[in-house]
């Protein structure tokens, strides 16, 4: 996590874990027709990937040894390759064992299966298969027994617990052998399925943070801001739990009264709200390379292996690469589920700040360990899971007011966030969703194939 930190001018150091054939799979994985009105837009079009900022471009180039082309391409590589995986993770079903990207631009798609019979279909949708023995509902499964007894026993020394869907098994980092192996045991799991990997620091609480810019609590710490967000017509922005409690008074950059926690989850979860006052106003954007700005469309969720990009007061502008999602972090001020762990580096001060994936937002800043000289790991709390949980929009760049809701949870609305694989019915027409996303106004099922599959 990143944590607040004390309004001294000096740094605190860090205190925790820093084909479609005969094999059963439907022909709606096929490309969908083409309405007669016209083409509907790639997904590359659909999320902003194919018009990136200047600085995610320059980001990309600098920390992924990438030339001005490959960064480019590998942003639209990765949004399509989001758009393939969700058709495949659909059409696969209970047999579907994960997504990943490989390759300088992101430019092999794999898909596993756990049916040898999948691979020409998956291939037929320029993906490479790797079948496996584990399905993605497998592996999630250990994971909850894992979660489960983090619940009952100590994780001081077995602080990071996650599904590595590369290696189709879940891992275990740990600072021994032994601790590991007890750990294991008390979920109740095969030792022999379960990967443990040995590393001596763990990811802890970033402390003098901010996020594009930074704020303060109460006149005695500081952090990040994440991302803009609104509640009915309440602005406001979103950010790291531990940063402050409900009913903490918050100041700006500029020390002028800016707002109140409205909602924090900290441990459990790494989420909080604020809700701004006069003359403060939402906007799309985050804080980018050399202070330009980075403006959001969405928050689609990046694949593992996809490129991200993070925005920090102490360290600025870094990226890197998705590694896990669903990572248990526990860190000595508490355990933290459902983050998602990255190769990007940060430091004391940049907790609570903003993630991005092209020009999606992906969440805020956790914790981590390393720094950005020697190199380091992050987590972060994913944004969809913030919004759903305080029951937020995402301030984008063509955002609309979101329809009302009302009872009917099947019908698509523009506010709501959606899983991968959830059932909608938008004028009269069903819809799967492929890529779990928080719904915007432009982005009806009917106009975004890049999100959503005909049923």
């Amino acid at each position: 996590m990143v944590h607040r930190h004390a309004v001294t001018g000096r740094r605190v150091a860090l205190t925790a874990l820093g084909a479609l054939v005969a094999t059963g799979i439907p022909a709606a994985v096929a490309a969908e027709p083409t309405p007669a009105a016209g083409p509907l837009p790639s997904a590359a079009q659909t999320l902003g990937a194919d018009r990136p900022s200047a600085p995610m471009l320059r980001a990309l180039e600098r920390d992924l040894g990438l030339t001005p082309a490959q960064a480019s391409r590998r942003l639209v590589n990765e949004a399509e390759a989001g758009t393939r995986a969700g058709r495949l993770r659909n059409a696969l079903g209970e047999r579907f064992a994960g997504a990943w990207l490989r390759g300088s631009t992101s430019q092999e798609l794999m898909v596993a299966t756990t049916d040898a019979a999948d691979v020409p279909a998956i291939e037929a949708q320029g993906a490479k298969a790797a079948v496996v023995q584990k399905t993605l509902g497998d592996l999630r499964a250990a994971k909850q027994k894992l979660d489960a007894a983090a619940a009952r026993v100590g994780t001081g020394k077995t602080p990071l617990w996650y599904v590595d869907i590369p290696a189709n098994r879940v891992v275990v980092e740990a600072a021994s052998k032994k601790a590991a192996a007890a750990f294991v045991k008390a979920a109740g799991l095969d030792a022999k399925g379960v990967g443990v990997r040995i590393r001596a620091d763990r990811p802890r609480l970033m402390e003098d943070v901010v996020g594009g810019d930074a704020y303060y609590i109460d006149g005695t710490a500081r952090c990040s801001v994440g991302f803009s967000v609104t509640k009915g017509e309440q602005e406001g922005f979103a950010s790291a739990g531990h940063c402050g409690k409900a009913g903490a008074k918050t100041t700006g950059h500029n020390q002028a009264d800016q707002g109140t926690f409205q909602a924090s989850v900290f441990p459990g979860k790494d989420m909080s709200w604020v809700a701004v006052v006069d003359p403060w106003k939402a906007t799309p954007n985050v804080r980018g390379e050399g202070g330009q700005t980075v403006e959001i469309a969405g928050s689609v969720q990046a694949l593992v292996g996809a490129a991200i990009c993070r925005s920090g007061s102490t360290t600025g502008w870094h990226c890197g690469t998705v590694e896990q999602h669903d990572t248990s972090v526990s860190y000595a001020e508490g355990r933290v589920d459902g983050l998602t762990r990255t190769t990007v580096c940060a430091e004391p001060g940049d907790s609570g700040g903003p993630y991005v994936s092209g020009a999606q937002a992906q969440g805020v800043t956790s914790g981590g360990s390393g720094d950005c000289t020697s190199g380091g790991t992050t987590f972060y709390q994913p944004i969809n899971a913030l919004l759903s949980e305080f029951g937020l929009t995402l301030t984008t760049a063509e955002a609309e007011t979101p329809e009302p809701q009302g009872n009917a949870a099947q019908t698509w609305a523009a506010g709501r966030v959606y899983e991968a694989g959830a059932m909608v019915t938008h004028a009269g027409v069903r819809y799967q969703c492929l890529q779990s996303h928080q719904a915007q106004g432009p982005w009806a099922p009917a106009g975004t194939p890049a999100l959503w599959q005909r049923v």
